[in-house]
């Protein structure tokens, strides 16, 4: 027998949206589906609110993030060796010079020495990439706002250059949703 609630939210989309409804709930299905590919599938997602409040108390990071810098570092020489092998060692050391900051300031990651943990970035570039897309629900934007003020700002500073970088790629329409996921869950689950 059919979920009731599924059954509910079809006619609802079948038989009473409007061209503005149809935006809002495709925009949901993308966020939905980036949400299990980033999480495995987990039901789990995390809470906008609490994860607002734990942002808030970590991102005074300031670029502090050693451990997750260290291992993007490590990921994108590995990167460059298998799509770049004619390199040299001294062009792949350039290379993530430049693309990946070498040195940190001295303050403490709001006392974790790994910086934000791997459900609470995957969820602010979530809500970052919705935000930057349009689709964010303007419920969602106030609450970030009063919780943080100028939360885009915060965000986008809290996150590691290869974040930013894949951020950047995908929003210029540059590469695709799917790879985008894979690439974001990679950059991640080196943290």
């Amino acid at each position: 027998m059919a979920d009731p609630e599924l059954v509910r939210a079809l006619d609802y989309i079948l038989n009473r949206c409007d061209e503005k409804s149809i935006e809002a709930v495709a925009a949901a299905v993308v966020r939905r589906r980036r949400e299990l590919t980033m999480y495995g599938g987990a039901a789990a997602i995390p809470d906008p609110g609490r994860m607002a409040k734990e942002l808030s108390s970590q991102i005074n990071l300031d670029g502090a993030m050693e451990g997750l810098r260290k291992s993007i570092q490590d990921y994108a020489v590995s990167i460059i060796r298998q799509e770049a092998p004619e390199l040299s060692e001294d062009q792949i050391e350039e290379l993530t010079k430049n693309w990946i900051p070498q040195s940190t300031n001295s303050g403490a990651a709001g006392g974790r020495k790994n910086g934000l943990s791997r459900d609470l970035l995957s969820s602010m570039i979530d809500q970052f990439v919705s935000f930057s897309q349009g689709s964010m629900e303007q419920e969602e934007d106030t609450a970030l706002r009063n919780e943080m003020g100028p939360w885009p700002d915060k965000y986008w500073k809290s996150f590691p250059q290869v974040i930013r970088l894949l951020i950047t790629d995908y929003l210029k329409g540059e590469i695709e949703e799917a790879d985008f996921n894979t690439r974001i869950g990679l950059a991640l689950s080196l943290k």
